[in-house]
């Protein structure tokens, strides 16, 4: 038999120290944070914008109304491309078409409405369009009627 004795080795892993855990975790906790911060003001700054820009269309429609009585105000009954055109400027508005016939005018106009877009780098001003089709037609008394229908589609610039 041999003198020499093999002695078996043992490998311990070795557990790390309660400090050395905390100086792993609290970066990864404050990366975290930060985060779940970021993502919370980017969805409030979103939903701030869309709020704006809800508020912009509805702005848009107000001026459509506004307009539709000013085309149906003017004297002489229904005025010409011109007339319409600068009636549909001073509304914020572009005329995209015109129609008249004997007892009505369609025009189709194109409305905008600014907003606050804002974002973490800071605030910029967008317009929201929205096109409407302006129906006026002579009542019975030949007082004008009006109907405003908001076009789905809004291609012209």
């Amino acid at each position: 038999m041999s003198d020499h004795s093999t002695v078996a080795r043992h490998d311990r892993g070795t557990v790390p120290s309660p400090g050395c855990l905390a100086a792993i975790m609290v970066p990864i906790v404050t990366v975290l944070i930060v985060a779940s911060v970021l993502m919370a003001m980017h969805y409030r700054q979103e939903l701030a914008n869309d709020q704006n820009a809800a508020e912009a269309l509805d702005r848009t429609a107000a001026l459509a109304r506004s307009y539709a009585r000013d085309v149906a105000a003017a004297p002489g009954g229904f005025s010409g491309r011109e007339a319409v055109r600068g009636i549909a400027e001073r509304h914020d508005g572009r005329l995209i078409s015109y129609a008249r016939s004997e007892g009505s005018l369609t025009t189709t106009v194109r409305f905008f409405g600014e907003y606050e877009d804002t974002s973490m780098f800071g605030v910029s001003y967008s317009r929201a369009y929205r096109c409407y089709s302006i129906v006026l037609r002579k009542g019975a008394e030949g007082v004008p009627q009006t109907r405003t229908t908001p076009l789905e589609k809004c291609d012209v610039i």
